[in-house]
This record gives C-alpha cells, structure tokens and sequence, in this order.
C-alpha cells in the first residue's frame, strides 16, 4: 500500500518568500493548502500573485480569506501613512519600521492553525525571515518557538495526542540571495512574485519601498536578473 501524501498549510502572501516555502513544502512531499489573506493591505495586487504561484506550484487548494485590518490602522500598509522610500540597509535594520502590521504574523498563524487543525494536519509553513526583516518583531526565532509552544498547548488535537504542530520557517536564517537561488533550484518563476509595498495603479513596483530594495539587493548578489521587473 503507498504511503499517504503528507499535509501542510502553507501562509502564502504571492511574495518570494513564501513562494519559494511553498516549492520547499512542495519538494518534501507535502500536499500544500495555500492560505492567502485579504487584510485591507495597500498592496492587494500580492493576492492576484499568490494565486498564480499555488497553481503554478501544484498547490492542493488555495483559499484566500477577508479580514480587515483597516479597522484598527496602525501601519503603512493599512492606513493612510506614507510607505518609507529610498531607506538604507542600516535604517532597515534599525527600530521596527511603520510598515509593521499590529500582531499581523500572530494574527495569521492562528489562521492558519485553525485551518491545519479542520484538516487534521500538523505542519505549518510560513516564510517568516529574521534576516531581511530583523526589525519586525513577529519574524524573530523565539516568536515562532512560542507560537509554536502555544499550538500545541491550545488546540484539541494536540491535547488528545493526535499529534504535534510544527511552525515550519525554513528560510527564518537565509539572506534572500541565498532565498532565490534556493527557489530557482525548486523551479519557482519569481516572475509570477510580487513585493512592492507600494506600487502603481497599474500594480508595477515602485522600486524604492524597503521591500523592493530588498528584493533587489537579493537578486544583484545572487546574479540574477528579477523577472517581474521584466513582466510587471
């Protein structure tokens, strides 16, 4: 009798992060169930981009669900607060920067729990990067080992002994260079990825919001043309 195929979910925001944890889910065997989240987000053309990677990756399902987070603000991202351009690495790396959603990472890995423990799986993957986004709080190891400690204290699955959840953030210590040609090793078409925290009306990156210069930075030392530029 063949092995059954092992389950995830899978928080995929259509960025290159969590596209590229999608292809590493997807080469260990798991069958993926794609999460996406509509949260008020100033960057929505991340959605239409999430949809294209979970088909283009074999994910099993994708489902994108609505929560707006516009109702409280708080963050560039989902109120009317500029998005910083042109910052350095340094500044980046320095306090946690306003494009910072409120409990945004712990808001969707509860989600993202509810949805493993309805399917009855206990591996979740996120693509959470200590690295690029030191200055969020929410991406940081031991977060992720305390979220991780409070699944398995708070849901019955893990109470009745079914099983164990695990946090899956593979890339948490990996420099994006080093993402991308990860994934490129996966077959991911970061083509199809979008970033820009603040793009255009017609959804073209902007070039200089922090996850921009990130993402180019990322593809300059991996020597590496960007193909959404090329699209986009």
């Amino acid at each position: 009798m063949a092995a059954l195929e092992k389950t995830a979910v899978v928080l995929l925001s259509g960025g290159l992060d969590s596209a590229t944890v999608l292809a590493m889910a997807r080469s260990q065997g798991y069958a993926c169930h794609a999460l996406s989240i509509s949260y008020g987000q100033r960057h929505q053309v991340e959605l239409a981009a999430a949809r294209k990677v979970a088909t283009a990756l074999g994910a099993a399902d994708h489902k994108t669900m609505s929560l707006d987070l516009r109702a409280f603000g708080g963050s560039a991202l989902t109120a009317d607060i500029p998005v910083p351009h042109d910052r350095s690495l340094e500044s980046m790396a320095g306090d946690i920067p306003i494009t910072y959603v409120p409990a945004r990472n712990t808001i969707f890995l509860s989600l993202s729990l509810a949805y493993a423990e309805s399917l009855g799986c206990f591996d979740i993957f996120a693509g959470m990067n200590a690295l690029d986004y030191s200055g969020y709080p929410d991406c940081r190891p031991e977060y992720l080992a305390a979220f991780e400690t409070m699944a398995n204290l708070a849901t019955r699955d893990a109470v009745e002994g079914k099983g164990r959840y695990r946090i899956q953030t593979p890339l948490v210590r990996l420099g994006k260079a080093d993402i991308i040609r990860l994934g490129l090793a996966l077959g991911v078409d970061y083509g199809l990825t979008h970033s820009c925290y603040d793009p255009g009306a017609s959804g073209r990156p902007c070039g200089n919001c922090d996850s921009c210069l990130l993402r180019q930075k990322g593809f300059r030392e991996a020597g590496i043309a960007d193909p959404a530029l090329a699209e986009s």
